[in-house]
């Protein structure tokens, strides 16, 4: 049964980084590590990346849909399958890594440590991707949303993430710009500390945007 789910889960998510002119770089249990612009150079690959993202969470939803009527036939509970993505853009060493006897063609460097902490901080802000700003600057045109200032082990600066929530045809959309830029004042007026205003920014964000109930209960506390 295990076996079963595992393959139905990364198969279309594997399918979605080829389709995309990613790289497979291996298979960790049930996550996928991938990278794009190698072995050959790839035009705009912070945006494919970001494409293949959104497809992986669609095609989740699809997978979550068939689990629950093999659930519903076989009258056993129904565990809905989540996922957290991080995606981070940089220079890193690419190529055969490992020892003598058995090496992988991989990537290594700062970039995919912080790609790695920004997918485990997909439940700390109740978003499915989070990328970082160096990705956020070449895909300014999809539907972001500023989340936080994180620390990470190793650098003297706190790094800016974002969440992404779209394409470009969200970000055009009227209800997600309003929701943006209620959470740009409720994070504005949060590092100002006026507690009084970001606390109304937080409601005022939750009531027109009850998916990121996650974001708001974090700033609320």
């Amino acid at each position: 049964g295990l076996t079963h789910l595992i393959n139905s889960f990364l198969t279309p998510m594997t399918d979605e980084i080829l389709s995309h002119n990613g790289t497979i770089d291996k298979y960790m249990g049930d996550s996928i590590m991938a990278f794009w612009n190698a072995p050959l150079d790839t035009p705009e690959h912070e945006k494919l990346s970001a494409i293949s993202a959104l497809g992986m969470i669609k095609r989740l939803k699809t997978l979550n849909d068939k689990i629950k009527q093999e659930a519903e036939a076989e009258e056993r509970p129904f565990r809905e399958l989540r996922i957290g993505i991080g995606l981070n853009t940089g220079t890193c060493i690419v190529g055969n890594l490992g020892s003598e006897q058995r090496f992988d063609y991989s990537v290594l460097g700062d970039p995919v440590n912080l790609a790695s902490r920004l997918e485990g901080q997909s439940k700390t802000y109740g978003v499915s991707i989070i990328v970082g700003a160096d990705t956020a600057q070449k895909i300014d045109d999809f539907a972001l949303i500023e989340l936080d200032l994180i620390a990470v082990k190793g650098r003297a600066t706190a790094v800016k993430v974002y969440g992404l929530m779209g394409d470009q045809d969200l970000a055009q959309n009227a209800d997600f710009k309003a929701a943006r830029l209620m959470a740009h004042n409720m994070i504005e007026r949060y590092r100002a500390a006026e507690w009084d205003q970001a606390e109304y920014c937080v409601n005022a964000l939750r009531s027109r945007a009850p998916h990121f109930a996650v974001l708001c209960d974090l700033y609320l506390t």
